[in-house]
């Protein structure tokens, strides 16, 4: 066979499987752009989610109300007002500090060092725990709050944000690993189909020499009925019910979102949200105890001995805690015979769980918008974190602990030390032994 004969047929080769695989593949390609843009695409909904999940209980959107940290509309203007610094902007910067604030600071940027002394409590590294979906979601959400609002209008108060303030961030994570595996399956199948095109290819010389492709005629069986089809679909059958059974194994007792209805109405909206009374002014065992009491309704007394009506319920709900301490109004007198206030438990663990909130709150110095959200804007309390094993170790991964002027932590001199000579920037609840199985299992 001569050289240009052979080219000839390797052209002739080539051709007929570009034109063969661009014809099997069009629909993958298609299908793989819409499906990358669709998990790239920015999703102010979600970010809301991801917003209050993460960012809600030291931060509003709003210009008007200032929490542990600042109010966030706006916030990309800020810091593009301060400038560009080593060759980033100020989203960049932002961008940065969100994920860890540690790497902003120590840049030297001078926004950011104004940033860290905005409040006494350190802002939680978030880098590990935020992926590039949920960021650009999330901003998106910050830029147009107004977009992430149900199609009906806004809020229905506490219901929505019981549905938005479920782990949702999870969702983009379960989608982008079904968006992978249909697109694996895709790939597989739609490789396998070239595969065999190129078994029905054959090369054939002919009687004055020449050679010339020749190309079998394919198996018109209808794809459903072929044994690859039912492997497929049997295969896919299977991963779909071992990832739902696994999902639903994982999610077996978690109750976020629970939001069961009190004996009486009582509004944290109101008393801690516009009347500023402090959390452990009621629940005034979570600094000292294992337990953070309910409060007692003589607690209530303090104040609604005299405060007989409120602005939302009248003196209907009052009147119940009246008639719970056997209280007369007429009279201002106990007389009458207290009765028992059967209220519903909403944050409950499991019982080989083992929580301290007096390690939390007193030696950890943490925020209880940490764990149960933006409490002061609720009407009625739910569940606001997931309260999983998983979203506990990433706290206690990334939470740095507060050893400045804290003297539960004198005992670490080696930590001290390091960062006092600069070898350490920060320490974790990890890095002393936080996520160590006893500490939280019995």
């Amino acid at each position: 066979m001569s050289i240009f004969a052979t080219l000839k047929i390797q052209i002739q080769f080539i051709f007929y499987i570009m034109i063969h695989t661009i014809k099997k593949l069009g629909l993958f390609l298609s299908f793989t752009v819409l499906s990358l843009s669709t998990v790239v695409a920015q999703d102010a909904k979600a970010g809301k989610a991801t917003f209050r999940s993460k960012c809600g209980s030291c931060h509003d959107v709003s210009l008007q109300q200032k929490m542990t940290g600042p109010a966030l509309a706006g916030v990309i203007d800020r810091w593009n007002a301060g400038g560009a610094f080593k060759g980033k902007s100020g989203e960049e910067w932002l961008k940065t500090w969100i994920y860890n604030w540690n790497d902003a600071v120590a840049s030297g940027n001078p926004y950011a060092n104004k940033m860290q002394n905005f409040d006494a409590s350190a802002m939680t590294v978030f880098a590990g725990q935020i992926s590039e979906v949920e960021y650009a979601n999330m901003l998106a959400y910050i830029k147009d709050p107004a977009a992430a609002a149900p199609a009906g209008g806004g809020d229905k108060a506490a219901g929505a944000a019981v549905t938005d303030s479920k782990d949702d961030s999870k969702t983009s994570y379960t989608l982008a690993i079904l968006g992978a595996f249909v697109l694996l399956l895709l790939l597989a199948y739609f490789l396998g189909k070239t595969a065999k095109s190129l078994d029905l290819v054959s090369v054939e010389k002919k009687k004055d020499g020449q050679f010339a492709v020749n190309i079998s005629k394919e198996d018109k069986t209808p794809f459903y009925l072929k044994s690859s089809f039912k492997s497929f679909l049997l295969l896919a059958t299977v991963l779909v019910f071992v990832f739902a059974l696994g999902k639903s194994a994982i999610g077996l007792g978690r109750q976020q979102g629970y939001q069961p209805t009190q004996p009486i109405k009582f509004s944290h909206a109101l008393h801690a949200g516009k009347n500023k009374i402090d959390c452990q002014y009621c629940h005034f065992t979570a600094a000292d105890s294992k337990h953070a009491n309910i409060p007692s309704v003589s607690t209530c007394m303090n104040c609604h001995a005299a405060v007989q009506s409120g602005p939302q319920y009248g003196k209907t709900e009052i009147n119940k805690i009246y008639e719970a301490v056997g209280w007369d109004p007429a009279t201002n007198t106990y007389s009458k015979e207290p009765k028992k206030v059967e209220w519903v438990r909403i944050h409950n663990l499991p019982d080989h769980v083992y929580f301290n909130h007096a390690q939390h709150v007193t030696a950890g110095k943490v925020e209880c918008q940490t764990c149960h959200g933006p409490i002061e804007t609720m009407e009625e309390v739910y569940q606001y974190s997931p309260l999983s094993m998983g979203w506990c170790v990433n706290c206690h991964r990334n939470h740095d602990v507060q050893f400045v002027d804290n003297a539960y932590y004198n005992t670490f001199k080696k930590f001290h030390d390091g960062m006092k000579a600069g070898d350490r920037k920060r320490v974790t609840v990890e890095d002393i032994g936080g996520t160590e199985c006893q500490k939280c299992h019995y």
